[in-house]
């Protein structure tokens, strides 16, 4: 039996303002990427509301949003809006959760103290509303009484989780459908990663991989950089790819050229992964 080819993404940087995201949407659409990753990072764009925008000027494309804050966000208004999203364009969302960076999440009086007892308690939380169960729930920082979602999803809805360390990456294995893997995890650490949120069974591996397109490095970051030509990019990908990776998010260097970045990866990088 074929193994299913990996999917490729490319990052839309918040960096970029948002009134571009929907071109880069469109144009990741008429060439075909399989997905465009979103970041919720303090304080750029909303990733909901972005993943909107991208759903919407497009019509087949996969949008990823990688990762969702959870201390910044209610889990009840995060199971409406995913809701509500995955209704309108089913199948087309996949949704990362995370502790998120804490020096922002300080900065917002939202950092707690134990991020990985939050991240489980908002997890299971937000699993049982997505599947239009009742949820009453009192713990250490999710408390909910009598909460169903009106307009629950009509399909399945798999929760990714944000992971590195030990720890968060066995919470994945235990209650998430994949992990998203930042960037400048190297092959040996997905690898690593995969054998332990896998051990066995099924688990989507999402790795971002940093992605300079004709770029010239001179210093030694091919283990954590991919550089160069479309064939020498695709080549670099599947080294993620054959450590564990069935997702590979292709991130550009900050800066102007997201459509162009998006619509080479999508003609000609792409490809050469099949």
């Amino acid at each position: 039996m074929t193994a299913p080819s990996p999917r490729v993404g490319c990052v839309f940087r918040p960096e970029n303002p948002p009134e571009s995201l929907a071109d880069a949407a469109r144009t990741a659409d008429d060439v075909g990427l399989d997905e465009l990753w979103l970041w919720e990072d303090c304080f750029f764009h909303g990733g909901l509301t972005a993943a909107a925008v991208a759903l919407a000027n497009s019509s087949r494309l996969v949008v990823g949003v990688g990762v969702l804050p959870v201390p910044l966000r209610n889990v009840a208004i995060t199971a409406m809006e995913i809701a509500t999203l995955e209704r309108t364009f089913p199948g087309r969302l996949r949704i990362g959760v995370g502790h998120g960076v804490q020096s922002w999440m300080e900065q917002v009086g939202a950092r707690v103290a134990s991020p990985l007892t939050l991240l489980r308690e908002y997890a299971t939380a937000l699993s049982a509303l997505l599947r239009g169960e009742t949820v009453t729930v009192s713990g250490r920082y999710v408390t909910l009484s009598d909460v169903q979602l009106a307009w629950p999803p009509t399909t399945d809805v798999d929760l990714l989780f944000a992971a590195s360390g030990p720890k968060t990456l066995a919470l994945s294995a235990e209650l998430a459908a994949g992990t998203v893997l930042t960037s400048g995890t190297s092959p040996d650490a997905v690898r690593e990663a995969a054998a332990i949120v896998r051990g066995g069974r099924p688990h989507h591996v999402v790795a971002y991989v940093e992605c300079e397109l004709d770029g010239e490095r001179t210093d030694d970051v091919d283990d954590v950089v991919v550089h160069g030509t479309p064939e020498r990019i695709a080549a670099g990908a599947r080294r993620w790819i054959a450590a564990g990776a069935d997702t590979v998010v292709l991130q550009p260097p900050t800066g102007p050229g997201a459509v162009e970045f998006i619509r080479t990866i999508g003609t000609r990088v792409q490809p050469l992964l099949r």
